[in-house]
């Protein structure tokens, strides 16, 4: 099968990290696979270390501009499915589509994210044949309950677990956090703003009572100035370290003690993910992604939304004792190898693609 994955956003993502992973996977059965992306993002980057074919695109050029040159490239490669994940990716890849007379668009939803059709999304699917790729069965029932005429199929979002062995920790030292007491690694993107507000609000009542609390928080977006503004008018400042994005992520998350998923989407599932890896118990606040990938009581602590003093008692109950959160720590690495191995998005994905690939359903509703 050919394959193109389009992604026309330059920020990494748990998204992009998906797509990669995908890629890789399906290269590695023998499919042809090409990404195009950004020439300046970190998925470039990755995607050229892993040999893969690789197609640059202008994420700032009009959609115009987006349509022709991915015509040329449909052409040249012969690609029979692109895997997309925006609207406007869609609207583009669809119209390339269409004039390349050629192939099926599959629109991959990120985790939990709610499916939406604007006026670009229902403009690309009369132009080009199209289905979706949703990461849960509840996503999917979602979708088939809403009434959308779409063709949906799920492929969800696993990992390899023995790769978290050959993680090594960084150094307290260079991530800026004390050389000794509680550490608290929290994995944050722009859309976690909210949850990471709840993480301030609870260190905020817990850390008078305990000094050698700190925080590193790491991920797109967490350089911004207003958090250390939020952060600082809260009294606890001094508890947090910002450290941005950064590709030893899983090093710096390896160094703390206990992993808190302040992100949304694709990267909150991958954080969850990340740390029961890493043999780490996992702080989140409750929603249908958390509750899907972490086992309340067993591989973490899942808070329920309310008064801030009632969280910090959860909290601050949870981290009393390490030999509690050890054993959470090793369950969630269980969890994980058992529920979501990377082999089964591999599986799932390229049954998705292959079924895609059946000539004889590219047809338009135009």
């Amino acid at each position: 099968m050919r394959v193109l994955l389009y992604l026309g956003d330059k920020q990494w993502s748990g998204c992009a990290r998906a797509m990669l992973a995908s890629a890789r996977g399906l290269e590695a059965r023998g499919h042809q696979i090409t990404i195009a992306c950004c020439a300046e993002s970190r998925l470039n980057a990755l995607a050229q270390n892993a040999g893969l074919d690789i197609v640059a695109i202008n994420s700032a050029s009009t959609a115009a501009g987006g349509v022709w040159d991915l015509r040329r490239v449909l052409h040249e490669r012969f690609v029979e499915v692109v895997v997309v994940t925006t609207e406007r990716d869609q609207l583009i890849v669809s119209s390339a589509m269409r004039l390349a007379e050629r192939g099926v668009v599959l629109r991959r939803v990120p985790s939990f994210d709610q499916f939406e059709l604007q006026r670009g999304g229902k403009l690309a699917l009369k132009i080009a044949t199209a289905g979706l790729i949703v990461t849960t069965d509840r996503e999917l029932k979602t979708i088939n309950h809403a009434g959308w005429s779409i063709p949906a199929s799920v492929v969800p979002i696993g990992v390899d677990v023995n790769s978290y062995d050959a993680v090594q920790a960084a150094t307290r030292s260079a991530i800026g956090a004390p050389p000794h007491g509680l550490l608290i690694g929290c994995s944050y993107n722009i859309a976690g703003r909210n949850r990471i507000a709840t993480v301030f609000r609870t260190l905020s009542l817990l850390a008078p009572r305990h000094p050698n609390m700190h925080v590193v928080v790491v991920g797109p977006g967490s350089l911004d100035e207003e958090l250390r503004m939020h952060a600082a008018a809260l009294g606890v400042g001094p508890v947090f370290t910002f450290l941005g994005e950064r590709e030893d992520e899983l090093s710096v998350l390896r160094a703390a003690d206990v992993g808190w998923v302040a992100a949304e989407s694709d990267s909150a599932a991958y954080a969850c993910l990340d740390f029961m890896g890493l043999h780490m118990a996992v702080i989140a606040e409750r929603s249908l992604l958390t509750q899907h990938y972490v086992a309340d009581g067993i591989s973490g602590l899942l808070l329920s939304p309310g008064d801030p003093a009632y969280t910090a008692s959860e909290v601050a109950e949870f981290l009393a004792t390490a030999e509690k959160y050890t054993t959470m720590g090793n369950a969630g690495r269980t969890r994980v190898q058992r529920d979501f191995p990377e082999a089964a998005m591999i599986d799932a994905f390229e049954r998705a693609v292959e079924a895609a690939g059946d000539r004889t359903k590219w047809t338009t509703s135009a």
